[in-house]
C-alpha cells in the first residue's frame, strides 16, 4: 500500500479540484457546501493530544481515495476533449497528430 503523505496536502489537493471543478473563476467555491463540508471534516477528526483517533486515517485514506478519482475524471475529461472525434479529419491532419508529414509529390501537387 502507498503511503498517504500528510492529511493537510491530501486536504489542499481536494480543494485545488473543487476549485477546478467548480466552474467560471468568478464563482467563489468558498461558498459551496462541499467546501464547508471537507473543512468541518478534517477538523473534527483531527489528532488531540486527549486521544488517538483511528477515524482520522481512516478519513484520511477516503479523503485520498476520493481525490484520486477527482484528478482522474478531471484528466479523462481533458483526454476526451483532445481527442473525441470530430468528424473526418484530412491525411495531413491525422499525420500530424501522430507526428508525420506526408510526403510532398513532385510537381507541386502536393
Amino acid at each position: 500500500m502507498a503511503a498517504l503523505g500528510s492529511p493537510l496536502r491530501t486536504l489542499r489537493g481536494l480543494l485545488r479540484e473543487l476549485r477546478l471543478a467548480s466552474g467560471p473563476p468568478g464563482r467563489p467555491y468558498r461558498d459551496t457546501a462541499a467546501y464547508r463540508h471537507l473543512l468541518a471534516a478534517f477538523r473534527a477528526h483531527r489528532v488531540t493530544s486527549e486521544k488517538l483517533c483511528r477515524a482520522q486515517q481512516e478519513l484520511h485514506f477516503q479523503a485520498a481515495t476520493y481525490l484520486c478519482l477527482l484528478r482522474s475524471v478531471r484528466h479523462l475529461a481533458a483526454l476526451h476533449r483532445e481527442y473525441h472525434g470530430r468528424g473526418e479529419r484530412s491525411p495531413e491532419e491525422v499525420a500530424g497528430l501522430v507526428g508525420f508529414r506526408l510526403p510532398q509529390q513532385p510537381g507541386g501537387k502536393g
